[in-house]
């Protein structure tokens, strides 16, 4: 009896997952297959899940381009079940543990929100702009490909025995799913979709293929992005109790301060730097920057003032290049991401040159 209510229990919690993961893959070929036959996949996996013989799946690896060149591993669909069962059991309890000013990968927050909070900081520690602020922004190195697996174990199991009780169905499921996922290697049997060519310049700090044992996670699945934000809870509780910075913010690896002394900046430099060691993660030497708030807070792709927000440099130089080919949904999208910077002038530009390419004549589209 206990065994068929186990299995109620998880087939339920399959299917919800199945439901949430197909949302943004339905036409692939892998989330096709799923498909074909849905209740008994999902019954195979609830079997391999209850009898602890799931393992993850090989998936294929590939590099982008846009907006850095970075190094993806795409999960099986099956895989991605298993992602949304572990994040719809865990994240609730974390999210209410997570600080406000934590942007990272959370529903009704991202980089819009993340820009805005900055500027929100700006304003309150200059006073609207009458006296002087500085900001100081922070970043890791290689911070994906170098998290420890073990340490991230751990404090995923901290967080377990907080959720749950040690003898309860959903402890000894999580525990188990979390440990197949977090200490599994992608790199093992992978597919590689690309040219191994294309791997030789792309720095080893960010890919999974020159981590050191028992480090890294791959980028990009729904549990590494609840993963991530676990582990720097760390930091951002670091930062914003033991260091007691109110006006703090982090997107992903990429955190900020904006304080009014300089010098009260400049010297939690070192204190981050070494409260990172203990976590085994690294200041990124060459991404720090301490300024004046008057001068611009590159942040997110924009470029945050006290009173204005712009396009920050990335973005500018990618826009000419991605705008005259866009599709209406993709220049919605750009559209939506920039309509809150004083920019008008680039769209201006940008949409001559869009038209053009159509072959739209000036009469037309200035109507």
């Amino acid at each position: 009896m206990m065994s068929n209510y186990i299995e109620d229990w998880l087939s339920e919690l399959a299917f919800k997952a199945y439901l949430e993961a197909r949302k943004n893959k339905r036409g692939t070929q892998d989330e096709q297959r799923f498909e074909k036959d849905v209740p008994v996949n999902i019954a195979l996996l609830v079997r391999d899940i209850i009898n602890r013989t799931y393992k993850p799946s090989r998936g294929i690896a590939f590099i982008i381009e846009d907006p850095v060149k970075r190094e993806i591993f795409a999960a099986p669909f099956r895989d991605r079940v298993v992602h949304h069962i572990l994040h719809n059991l865990n994240s609730p309890w974390w999210e209410k543990r997570f600080i406000y000013d934590n942007y990272s990968c959370r529903v009704g927050k991202g980089t819009l929100f993340g820009i805005k909070r900055l500027q929100h900081h700006i304003m309150s520690v200059s006073e609207n702009g009458q006296k002087e602020a500085y900001c100081l922004k922070l970043d890791l190195q290689g911070y994906f490909m170098s998290l420890s697996r073990a340490r991230l174990y751990e404090r995923v199991l901290w967080g377990l025995e907080r959720q749950f009780e040690l003898n309860s169905k959903e402890f000894a499921l999580c525990n188990f799913l979390w440990k197949q996922i977090i200490f599994d290697d992608p790199t093992q049997g992978v597919n590689r979709k690309d040219k191994i060519s294309l791997w030789k310049d792309l720095p080893k700090n960010k890919s999974l293929f020159h981590s050191p044992p028992g480090h890294g996670i791959v980028i990009g699945n729904l549990t590494s992005q609840l993963l991530s934000n676990i582990y720097l809870d760390l930091l951002d509780r670091f930062a914003t109790f033991d260091l007691g910075f109110k006006n703090y913010g982090r997107y992903v690896d990429d955190f900020y301060i904006v304080h009014k002394n300089r010098e009260v900046l400049a010297n939690s430099i070192d204190k981050f730097a070494k409260f990172l060691d203990d976590l085994e993660l690294v200041l990124h030497p060459k991404k720090r920057y301490l300024q004046e708030v008057s001068n611009g807070v590159d942040f997110l792709g924009a470029v945050v003032y006290p009173f204005r927000l712009q396009v920050g440099k990335r973005l500018k130089k990618k826009l000419p290049r991605v705008i005259p080919y866009a599709n209406d949904a993709q220049l919605i999208s750009y559209k939506g991401h920039t309509k809150h910077f004083k920019d008008k002038k680039l769209w201006a530009v940008l949409e001559k040159q869009r038209y053009k390419k159509l072959g739209v004549v000036k009469e037309d589209y200035k109507k």
